[in-house]
């Protein structure tokens, strides 16, 4: 793949952490035009820090979709797409819409930072040999600029959402552990704030509060798209909670 995309391109920089498979493809450009024109990390990619690129190309091993994934689509400056080949039920939950039952944490993210299409699906026998699965190639670009917004926050959010997306967000924010990170986070804003935490204060009430003001306690993550996340996000934040 990347001797034929060398043919297309005037430069690729290519990531491989097998230097078997870095010998091949040196071997297979030295004493080409092509050589010039190439240039190898030898390495782990997820490890690796990437330069200025404009188009990624690339089949994973599966293993590694998701921390390669956000790996991409936090990489500055920002490049202009990314054709990536994946899992089949992978690339179905970055695609997934609200309702789908693959619908998910990793979908919500994605389409947060990113706009993403399946180019095509790619059937098993086309390997040698076959594997166990069935594959899509999928197309990423990044929103630039991307939406003006703290990402711990915001996958703090989701991860007390998705924990049991089947729930009502009410009942998601029910759960001890949640309600004692959060009161822990709001001392600790209003430390920050030189503001005193009220005597009175209850932390149940003050989620309740958020969530009826917008009628958000009987919605579902499942549900909810990334307007509804953004602007629950907002409500939170707006009253002092916060989720890291």
């Amino acid at each position: 793949m990347t001797v034929k995309i060398l043919d297309k391109v005037k430069k690729v920089i290519a990531c491989e952490v097998d230097t078997r498979l870095v010998a091949e493809l040196q071997k297979r450009v030295q004493c080409t035009p092509m050589q010039h024109k190439l240039q190898i990390l030898v390495g782990d990619v997820l490890k690796t820090e990437l330069p200025f690129f404009d188009v990624c190309v690339a089949n994973l091993p599966y293993q590694i979709s998701s921390p390669f994934v956000f790996k991409l689509l936090l990489h500055r400056p920002f490049f202009r797409c990314a054709v990536l080949m994946f899992q089949k039920e992978f690339a179905d939950r970055l695609v997934a819409k609200p309702g789908s039952k693959v619908y998910c944490r990793l979908s919500v993210n994605v389409q947060l930072l990113s706009r993403v299409d399946i180019l095509m699906k790619v059937n098993k026998n086309n390997f040698r040999p076959p594997p166990k699965v069935e594959s899509s190639v999928v197309r990423l670009e990044p929103r630039n600029p991307p939406p003006p917004i703290n990402f711990k926050e915001w996958d703090g959010l989701l991860r007390v959402l998705f924990v049991r997306k089947n729930k009502t967000v009410s009942a998601a924010f029910k759960h001890t552990s949640t309600l004692e990170m959060m009161e822990k986070n709001y001392k600790v804003y209003c430390s920050l704030k030189n503001t005193e935490v009220p005597k009175d204060f209850d932390i149940k009430k003050k989620i309740e509060e958020v969530l009826q003001e917008k009628d958000f306690e009987k919605m579902r993550a499942r549900t909810m798209d990334v307007d509804d996340f953004l602007m629950l996000l907002h409500e939170f934040n707006s009253k002092g909670l916060h989720f890291s």
